[in-house]
């Protein structure tokens, strides 16, 4: 195997929820990647999972690929990831999830664009690379140094932490 195919695959381990929890709490990220989940406690994740499967009926839902496992996919010139969200709270979570699912299929040579989904809203946002590179790869390294900790990161109060399924091992 050659250094570059070693490099691809050891970055490309990376999840892309692990993206998104890098933008919206990097305490929760840490938990996360220690294993540590509490989802499925949660009542804001459950509404998240009904609107993924009541809406866009007829498309091919949760694709896995290696380590990233996309909403639903539309194939055309250019394939096109979908990305089901509850609001735009987090915009930038979600936006840069969407760069690392293309980032992360253009290294295996796959052309494709994100579409963020927003059902309740009514409202669609296209997400495409165009020479973002840098700041995936910065966000890639972000964290693996995150994931590398003894500790989790000293958590940071926020107007989510409330909804949050983590907020019990961060403030009780």
């Amino acid at each position: 195997m050659s250094s570059e195919n070693e490099y691809i695959e050891k970055e490309l381990l990376i999840r892309g929820i692990e993206i998104n929890y890098l933008f919206v709490c990097k305490t929760k990220l840490w938990y996360f990647a220690k294993g540590i989940t509490m989802e499925h406690e949660s009542d804001i994740v459950d509404l998240g999972k009904f609107l993924h499967e009541k809406c866009y009926f007829g498309e091919e839902k949760e694709v896995l690929i290696g380590t990233i496992n996309i909403d639903f996919i539309k194939k055309k010139d250019i394939v096109e990831i979908h990305e089901v969200k509850k609001s735009k709270t987090m915009e930038k979570a979600h936006e840069m999830q969407a760069l690392y699912y293309i980032y992360y299929l253009k290294r295996y040579g796959i052309k494709a664009k994100a579409i963020l989904n927003y059902p309740k809203l009514r409202e669609t946002k296209e997400i495409i690379l165009d020479g973002r590179e840098k700041e995936v790869e910065d966000a890639i390294k972000d964290i693996e140094k995150i994931k590398s900790m003894p500790n989790p990161p000293k958590p940071k109060k926020s107007k989510i932490c409330k909804k949050c399924a983590y907020y019990e091992l961060c403030w009780i």
